[in-house]
């Protein structure tokens, strides 16, 4: 069962049909939406802040969302995909993002909807990343526009995370 825990008076709220890894951590000030995932050895840590997170996303294996005392909450629209091992702290990611495996997205940043940040980039504290693009790169920059396909693919992901945590229901009894 996934460790949840009280910090500071906040206790996790996990909206409904979520799915929670055994080893997943989910402490403070969160509220999650319907139909999330957080996997295995992933921390959502609402200790210092607060973390909001929509409805349909995914949170994959190893990552880390945070935030930063009296400076930077974290908000992650719903449809959102969180690649394996990336780091979300203190910032925004609207609706229909990816964030790619092992990439940073720091402080007071925006991510705006339908926008792809490929694996490994670093999106710089403060920087606005405009909707439709994929940035790339450490800093990451503008790299292009995201293709029809790029864009149905960010509208499905999150769908088949849906599926896929319904294979490992069984884990939370």
């Amino acid at each position: 069962m996934a460790h949840i825990i009280e910090v500071r008076g906040f206790l996790p709220a996990i909206g409904e049909d979520c799915f929670l890894a055994p080893n997943a951590t989910i402490c403070g000030d969160v509220i999650m939406g319907k139909n999330c995932s957080v996997w295995f050895n992933a921390v959502v840590r609402g200790d210092v802040n607060f973390i909001r997170i929509g409805d349909q996303v995914n949170i994959q294996d190893g990552c880390v969302i945070h935030c930063t005392w009296q400076k930077a909450g974290t908000t992650i629209g719903s449809n959102v995909s969180i690649g394996h091992q990336a780091m979300i702290h203190g910032c925004t990611l609207s609706d229909h993002v990816l964030v790619g495996m092992g990439a940073i997205v720091m402080d007071r940043a925006v991510v705006e909807s339908f926008t792809i940040i490929a694996a490994g980039s670093v999106i710089l504290e403060g920087t606005v990343c405009e909707s439709g693009f994929i940035y790339a790169g450490s800093p990451a920059r503008k790299i292009k526009a995201i293709s029809e396909e790029q864009r149905k693919m960010l509208e499905q992901l999150p769908k088949n995370y849906v599926m896929y945590s319904s294979w490992f229901k069984d884990l939370d009894s």
